[in-house]
């Protein structure tokens, strides 16, 4: 499936996930003794290494490779537990600069992310998630600038990134999809509040409250009033970046769940030994292979420019590979019976982290619909 240099790519990533953070100390250490989900530490590292944004044109300092290659570092970082979670949105913002950003916009914001900085999309409200043509966060034009009013919520790292990506309505007169616009601002503008939602995970997503903000009309990304387009192919490249992350934490459960039970020995032979065990492992092996088998056909697609089916197919990819990951870490902890439930021996941290990928970047349930509207159902 991967070419020579793909593999290499790999196993260095796994190298420097098992000596950074390969322990449960030096996580412990790097997150705040769990508390915290990134690690700017882990991700200047990651940067120097010139890992950071590996399908980011090179002029934006990024690796100018494709999303094959990003795909691989997004799967072996989470197989590896590197605390880089929010990389993952600074990744799916990167999308829409890339497509919509001007230069300047580009060069700052793409810039940013592969030196390992970090930064946010602020898509979601109150009464607006899964149905983002409900935004009502308000901007109205006020000479050479917009004047933004509204609250945003669930919004990953706003606390920690330079700037946010910001889904608007400016003109209200029109249908729920259009009159929307996407423009991005620092997170130190004035009238900016960002307030921590804490989490199950230790992933803090926040609130967003915006009073009377201040946008220059050139921090417009794209057009004024025509997002919903914009926004739609970044969406489905997101999925894509989800499925993979997944994958990753996926075969992290598996793993363990497998050395544990080569050890692991009850009534004179090894857990793994028993037929009722093996057949639950193997059919969890198959379901990852098959997801990651398509997972990277998607991710070929979109390198080969093939992105005609992508609504569909990253729908299918985000479905399978959330699924699969919490379907792993449930595995892992049963198989591992009451030590699964243990802090030591840490897969309930993995079956938590597990539980919100099929939430976010569009719910499961979402990602049905989408998959059924193209059955024309």
């Amino acid at each position: 499936m991967f070419t020579e240099e793909q593999r290499e790519f790999a196993d260095a990533i796994e190298k420097f996930c098992a000596d950074t953070c390969g322990t449960a100390e030096q996580r412990a250490q790097l997150t705040d003794g769990g508390k915290l989900s990134n690690s700017p530490a882990v991700l200047r590292q990651l940067a120097e290494l010139g890992w950071l944004g590996v399908s980011i044109p090179a002029e934006y300092g990024g690796g100018g490779a494709g999303m094959v290659e990003e795909c691989i570092f997004l799967e072996e970082t989470a197989r590896g537990q590197a605390p880089i979670h929010a990389y993952g949105t600074g990744l799916t913002a990167a999308q829409t600069y890339l497509r919509h950003g001007t230069e300047p916009q580009k060069i700052e914001v793409l810039s940013n992310l592969c030196a390992g900085r970090f930064e946010a999309i602020a898509l979601s409200e109150p009464g607006a998630g899964s149905d983002l043509g409900a935004v009502c966060t308000r901007a109205v034009r006020d000479g050479d600038r917009f004047v933004v009013n509204g609250q945003k919520t669930w919004i990953t790292a706003a606390h920690l990134a330079d700037h946010l990506l910001v889904l608007t309505r400016t003109d209200p007169n029109v249908g729920k999809h259009h009159g929307l616009t996407l423009m991005y601002l620092s997170t130190s503008t004035p009238g900016l509040d960002i307030k921590p939602i804490q989490t199950m995970d230790g992933h803090t997503v926040n609130e967003v409250f915006f009073t009377d903000v201040a946008v220059p009309v050139d921090n417009v990304v794209g057009g004024i009033g025509d997002a919903w387009h914009r926004l739609m192919r970044g969406l489905n490249v997101e999925r894509l970046i989800i499925a993979a992350m997944s994958l990753g934490a996926a075969r992290r459960s598996l793993e363990d769940t497998l050395d544990y039970v080569r050890q692991r020995e009850v009534f004179g032979h090894s857990v793994g030994s028993f037929q009722a065990v093996r057949h639950r492992l193997a059919d969890l092996v198959a379901e990852i292979e098959c997801c990651r088998a398509f997972t990277y056909q998607v991710a070929a697609q979109i390198d080969a420019g093939l992105e005609n089916q992508l609504a569909r197919a990253g729908s299918i990819a985000k479905l399978k590979c959330t699924e699969v990951a919490k379907h792993a870490a449930l595995e892992g902890i049963q198989l591992m019976g009451g030590n699964g439930y243990t802090v030591e021996f840490g897969m309930e941290a993995q079956l938590r982290k597990a539980l919100a990928p099929p939430i976010y970047g569009g719910a499961n349930e979402i990602q049905r619909d989408i998959i059924a509207k193209s059955l024309a159902l």
